[in-house]
């Protein structure tokens, strides 16, 4: 027989076990939500300004935080939905892969060829493995020309006009260049050719006395000739190197570079003349002229450096002939040894040099088209 007492202590037992059911379920205590990327002032700032306009004001606030370094107080907030027609390529770009200096620099090595080590023609075992040796715990891809399309359109399926542009570029080494910024907008990590040796961990790259919550960009110098006719050899008094780069994700000038290509390669298609870009253009259109033209511009943007305080621009001046790190703000550029070392010219020291970081054979580049990676049929 059901007493008052009885049907009290069931009661009590029925909602217990409903509390305790309906507590395990909750989303509310999930331990992976500490683990989000903290946002910075700046950077929270951005995204917040993209949701209501599509002015160049969110550009300078996003990356405020290479200045500041501060934090925003209380916990992250996810990102909400948002209609982003309005919004610039630059603006688009700067809410889907949002910068955080002080995150981590994540523990990914890309490299792109046409086949995978796995494959029977993989020639460049010797240098692959060096990556893997010199990086134990870090995930090693090499990308071949079909996954680069497919994951690509993964990471940039909500900016259709970033895939509109690699697919109508007209040469593989074009698309060899993009692919490379873009992978390090999305995802960040090391990007080097599959022609280089890893002498040294990447662990090595930023000085100890560099904080490196500080530090967005790792970059090397590839050129620095000092000789009357520069211009007969190269493109730059000082270029910059980009067949190694060390990135977080979104940093600022990766952000320009593609934003500037997509652009480009756009208005040419309308134009109808992409075909016209061959070969001798690659240099400055995707190539280290463009990436190193962006890297100063960069260096002397007001809206990430204080100007105004400066005793003058940044260029060549301030890198040639260096032979240890420097640091430019959120930048460290490495001398040409790092990632140039034992071409007996420029300054550059032998591989034995405790800055000798990257040894390049230069043999996956200015091949003809029909031995180029990325893209072709």
């Amino acid at each position: 027989m059901l007493t008052f007492r009885r049907a009290l202590v069931a009661a009590v037992f029925f909602i217990a076990v409903l509390f305790l059911t309906t507590r395990s379920s909750s989303p509310a205590a999930s331990a992976a939500a500490v683990e989000y990327p903290k946002v910075q002032p700046g950077a929270e700032a951005a995204r917040q300004e993209s949701q209501t306009t599509a002015s160049s004001g969110q550009k300078a606030a996003d990356d405020q935080a290479v200045q500041n370094g501060g934090r925003q107080g209380g916990p992250p907030k996810q990102k909400p939905m948002k209609d982003m027609s309005r919004m610039t390529l630059y603006e688009k770009l700067a809410y889907q892969f949002p910068y955080d200096v002080e995150t981590k620099f994540p523990a990914y090595i890309w490299q792109t060829w046409k086949w995978t080590p796995a494959h029977g023609e993989f020639t460049f075992r010797e240098q692959e493995a060096t990556w893997t040796e010199q990086h134990p715990g870090f995930i090693h891809e090499v990308i071949t020309d079909q996954v680069a399309v497919h994951l690509l359109r993964l990471l940039y399926g909500s900016v259709p006009e970033v895939l509109e542009a690699y697919e109508a570029l007209p040469l593989p080494v074009l698309k060899a260049d993009f692919f490379r910024y873009l992978i390090l907008l999305a995802r960040g990590g090391i990007y080097s050719d599959i022609d280089t040796y890893a002498i040294r961990s990447a662990l090595e790259w930023v000085p100890e006395s560099v904080p490196r919550d500080q530090i967005g960009l790792v970059i090397g110098i590839e050129a620095d000739p000092d000789r009357p006719d520069w211009k007969d050899w190269y493109s730059r008094r000082i270029q910059f190197c980009q067949w190694t780069i060390q990135s977080k994700p979104g940093h600022p000038v990766l952000r320009e570079v593609v934003s500037r290509i997509t652009e480009q390669v756009l208005k040419r298609k309308r134009a109808g003349s992409l075909k016209d870009v061959v070969d001798k253009d690659v240099i400055e259109f995707t190539g280290p002229a463009l990436w190193t033209d962006i890297i100063f511009g960069y260096f002397n943007d007001e809206r990430y450096f204080d100007m105004e305080n400066s005793v003058g621009l940044i260029d060549w001046k301030n890198f040639t002939g260096m032979e240890t790190a420097r640091r430019v703000g959120d930048v460290i550029v490495l001398p040409i040894t790092s990632f140039s070392p034992g071409v007996q010219q420029m300054g550059a020291k032998d591989y034995d040099d405790p800055m000798a970081f990257v040894k390049h054979d230069f043999e996956g580049t200015w091949k003809p088209e029909s031995e180029r990676h990325i893209g072709e049929q």
